[in-house]
């Protein structure tokens, strides 16, 4: 009876310890197929790029923390903090273009890339983020 018990633990410890490897390759993976097959500029979008009729359809994703956002940010943003976007994937359509951006691009870059392995295509890191939004965006409402 001992060893049965025994083996069931063990069984049990190796199953717990594999299964984080498993999920790590899967991601890995995931990360690798995406990497692989985007287009060089398929996940960026420029202040520059973004006139009237961009700024009408597509949400803007503030992914800065509520204390910046809440000093200033686009006319019409949602915020999400850059480490919540998977948490709140759920809030991010998948039917229009989502423009993410933080101060400069550095974070809601990392967020686009999430969101994209986790398979939403249509969304976009504005690169040079909201510092370059309030220098050089083709149309400020």
């Amino acid at each position: 009876m001992k060893l049965k018990h025994l083996l069931f633990a063990t069984t049990v410890a190796l199953s717990v310890h594999t299964a984080p490897v498993l999920a790590q390759d899967a991601a890995v993976e995931a990360m690798q197929e995406y990497l692989m097959f985007s287009e060089y500029e398929s996940g960026i979008i420029l202040p520059q790029q973004l006139d009237q009729t961009v700024f009408e359809t597509a949400l803007f994703v503030d992914t800065r923390d509520a204390g910046q956002f809440e000093e200033g940010t686009i006319p019409g943003s949602v915020n999400i903090e850059w480490r919540e976007v998977l948490d709140r994937i759920d809030e991010i359509p998948e039917d229009r273009m989502t423009i993410l951006f933080c101060n400069t691009g550095s974070l809601s870059a990392q967020a686009a890339f999430a969101l994209r392995v986790a398979g939403r295509s249509n969304v976009v890191v504005m690169q040079t983020g909201f510092t370059g939004w309030q220098q050089d965006a083709a149309y400020k409402p």
